[in-house]
């Protein structure tokens, strides 16, 4: 009997590193393969290795303006080799086609919502709704980790951090944890409070956590502007990651001296108008700081923003459009 059992083990083994499919794409062992979502327009590229291990997702372009992740896809595309691969890695190329094309923050073109707001979505809703349904299904499912990788929109200035949800649970927060701490950003907001219920998740990355799945939001890039320190940032992160999961041979760059932010706060424009904020990504504030006015459009002051606590600008709208109730600045506290 013990025989059997570690020969069916053996063979279920080989069966599953012979072929690995995403909706109606399959890449055999030791091959790259490419193609669409099934019924919607989101491109992907699957990596399956030529020895058994995890599946990596890797989802780029939940906000279409947020391009630094997008280009990091595409050089890891290029510079992974399948046959020195232990697992799969998924790469989800572009998920807000409609928001990428029509180059809108935030929101998608097509039914002005936005993706990163609507997991784990709907086959028979918006097309954002559709587009989540099928990441959600096709992607998220079929994964035992994940990365929601982020830059500052086409409006924020943003330093590099990422979340590390706190879920209550020792053993995913351990993991989270050491997934952070793998990828190597040395900002890491401890992000308490996300949803819990798999069927009103949100936001991507917590899709994967509450069905299992150990996931982080990064976030490099600053405005929507593609600069090369923080595509390689995102790059070598993910390398990392790799290699401290064993799906590729080498040392990871784990970072030494983290900086833990906790409490972190969204902070949200109380007014209509034109935004001119008064710091900058990176800088440390006190308590009370201003952090930004609004005015009409005479230049009639008609809101401010200041900081809630001591803390570091890990982001701050820098464009001079804002609407009641959107975002105007990211604030953390480091944690002593």
């Amino acid at each position: 009997m013990q025989r059997l059992v570690v020969t069916v083990m053996f063979f279920s083994l080989c069966l599953r590193a012979a072929s690995f499919t995403v909706g109606r794409i399959t890449a055999r062992e030791g091959e790259m393969a490419s193609g669409l979502l099934e019924g919607v327009e989101v491109p992907v590229t699957l990596v399956h290795g030529s020895r058994p291990g995890p599946v990596l997702a890797l989802i780029a372009g939940n906000h279409g303006y947020e391009y630094t992740p997008l280009l990091a896809l595409q050089r890891l595309r290029a510079g992974l080799e399948a046959k020195r691969l232990a697992g799969t890695v998924i790469l989800v190329h572009v998920a807000n086609m409609p928001s990428f094309l029509g180059r809108t923050i935030y929101y998608s073109p097509a039914d002005r919502k936005n993706l990163n707001r609507v997991y784990p979505g709907r086959p028979d809703g918006s097309e954002s709704e559709k587009i989540a349904w099928a990441i959600t299904t096709q992607v998220i499912e079929k994964c035992d980790y994940l990365l929601d990788l982020h830059a500052g929109d086409g409006n924020e200035s943003l330093r590099p951090y990422v979340y590390q949800a706190i879920t209550g649970d020792a053993k995913m927060d351990a993991r989270i944890a050491e997934m952070a701490l793998a990828f190597g950003l040395d900002h890491i907001v401890l992000d308490r409070g996300r949803p819990k219920d798999p069927q009103h998740s949100i936001y991507c990355s917590t899709t994967a956590i509450t069905r299992g799945k150990p996931a982080l939001t990064v976030e490099s890039g600053f405005l929507g502007v593609p600069d090369e320190a923080s595509i390689e940032r995102i790059v070598r992160g993910v390398r990392s990651l790799l290699r401290h999961s064993h799906m590729l041979e080498g040392t990871p760059e784990r970072v030494s001296q983290p900086v833990f932010l906790d409490p972190a706060e969204v902070l949200t424009s109380p007014a209509t108008g034109i935004l001119y904020p008064h710091v900058e990504r990176g800088h440390s504030v006190a308590k009370g700081t201003l952090l930004a006015h609004i005015t009409d459009f005479f230049g009639q002051t008609i809101g401010e923003v200041r900081s809630p606590f001591d803390g570091i600008v890990l982001y701050v709208v820098a464009t001079p459009p804002i609407s009641k109730g959107e975002p105007v600045a990211f604030i953390g506290q480091p944690r002593r």
